[in-house]
This record gives structure tokens, sequence and C-alpha cells, in this order.
């Protein structure tokens, strides 16, 4: 489930405020390390669909001992990076050709998604 630290700022010189909620107490999220079997399987599912929906992701969670959240979740963060690394080896092959690439819409929002990347456990 959705860990969360104790409040902060009980003790500090400012108010305490919510983690992104604007309530009075900071709370922080405890970031989900999945085991090596649980990547390598996630992986596997990856590398035959982007996309996991529905009972195919309940299912996947269930027998990797997960919340389907935190499979969502992953997937969507695995697509970024697969959306970037295609980038990164488009960007290559022109350079090897001697092909400057101007920065372009595509690559603007690969590091915007970056940014907004979650990892949200529920």
């Amino acid at each position: 489930g959705l860990e969360l630290s104790h409040c902060v700022g009980a003790n500090s010189l400012g108010p305490a405020v919510s983690w992104r909620s604007g309530g009075p107490c900071k709370m922080k999220r405890v970031r989900t390390v999945f085991k090596p079997e649980q990547l390598e399987r996630l992986e596997q599912e990856f590398l035959k669909q982007q996309y996991m929906v529905g009972t195919e992701r309940v299912d996947l969670a269930a027998t990797l001992h997960l919340t389907e959240t935190q499979v969502k979740v992953w997937f969507q963060n695995r697509r970024i990076k697969w959306r970037k690394q295609s980038m990164e080896q488009k960007a290559a092959k022109l350079s090897q050709f001697g092909v400057i690439q101007p920065a372009t819409a595509d690559s603007t929002n690969i590091k915007d998604h970056e940014e907004d990347t979650v990892d949200v456990e529920l």
C-alpha cells in the first residue's frame, strides 16, 4: 500500500504543509522497490506489449504480488524510458551520417514527460 512518512514540520520554523494537498501535515511517499524477479517479468511483458490494461494488468499484479496501480505506473514510466531511448538512438544514427537534428517538439515533450513521471502507490 501507500507508505507515508510521519508528519514533517512540527518542529520546523514554518508551518507544516501537506504533501500536494495543502493540508496541515507534510507526508512523503516511500518509493516502491521492485524485486529482480518482478522487474524481469515486467520487462518480459513490456517486450510483448507496451500497454497493459484491464484484466491482464490485474492478473499480472496479482502474480507479482503488486497493486494494479504499481503495475500501471511501472508501464507508464517504462514507456517514457522507451521513447527516450528511441529518440537517442535516432539522434545517434543521424549524427553518424553528419545530419544534425534540430530540437523538435517530440524531444521537448520527452523531457516534459520525464519531469511528470509518477511513482505513486495507492
